[in-house]
């Protein structure tokens, strides 16, 4: 998947969000409505929604400043993976019935299980967060 021209030029734009607290802000916004027009019931599909709302939170912690024990190349491959899902023109456009976000939700879920590591260190995190209050 990395050889996806459109998820490199994805890439590209996240490099350019770090430290942009208001753009990722917007980049979670628009990755939220997109994921709630989704209403496949496919397992598959929802699995794939559920790890996106795990990164989700991940950088709605990052990005308020709670959560920063997190490589910035990381965090650059998830904000690469959300602006490649709301990116309606990719390898299978989303207009493309059935098949249009096939792609989108394969990026998603190889993102995630790329950076399972700091998955799993964000979420024993946020497990001993919830603990505390």
């Amino acid at each position: 998947m990395v050889q996806n021209v459109f998820y490199r030029a994805a890439l590209n734009k996240a490099a350019g969000l770090m430290g942009k607290r208001g753009r990722m802000v917007v980049l979670l916004s628009q990755l939220a409505v997109k994921l709630s027009a989704v209403n496949r019931s496919d397992l598959s599909i929802q699995v794939a929604r559920e790890k996106a709302g795990v990164m989700m939170r991940l950088v709605r912690s990052y990005t308020n400043g709670n959560y920063k024990a997190i490589p910035w190349k990381t965090m650059s491959v998830i904000l690469g993976a959300f602006i490649y899902f709301i990116n309606p023109f990719d390898l299978v456009p989303d207009v493309a019935p059935v098949i249009g976000l096939t792609d989108d939700f394969s990026i998603l879920v190889w993102v995630y299980t790329s950076v399972q590591t700091e998955i799993d260190k964000f979420l024993m995190w946020e497990k001993a967060s919830l603990q505390l209050s």
